[in-house]
């Protein structure tokens, strides 16, 4: 059995049964082979809800929802926050973290790689 391997604060891989975790509560999102934000609930804010106007008028320094979305992803269990992200308006989910699994599983399954405590070592480093 491997451990999980932490790739975000709040992002983990299982490279046992190839799945992306919730690092918060360890629910699986989804296949580590598809893109992670897809297991997440999806919460599109308002982008003056989070940059507040400076200044009455047209032109206001909050960001213009015409040309700018704020996408925030949870953890569908425990409401975790695992990423946000700016995009424009029609522009699809970005796929921010592809993986070899089998390449990744080969190599710590040769001893080339360790994990240790969620964090990936070359093994000539002993991690840790």
């Amino acid at each position: 059995m491997m451990d999980r391997i932490q790739f975000t604060e709040y992002l983990q891989l299982n490279l046992d049964d190839e799945c992306w975790y919730c690092f918060q509560c360890g629910h699986k999102l989804i296949s580590a082979h598809e893109n992670y934000k897809r297991g997440c609930l999806v919460y599109e804010r308002d982008p003056a809800e989070i940059h507040q106007p400076v200044i009455e008028g047209e032109y206001t320094f909050s960001p213009d929802p015409e040309w700018v979305r704020i996408l925030e992803f949870y953890c569908p269990k425990c409401g975790r926050q695992i990423e946000t992200e700016y995009l424009p308006p029609g522009h699809p989910i970005t796929h921010d973290i592809e993986v070899d699994v089998a390449r990744l599983k080969a190599r710590v399954n040769k001893g080339e790689l360790i994990i240790r405590q969620g964090h990936l070592y070359l093994a000539e480093e002993g991690g840790g």
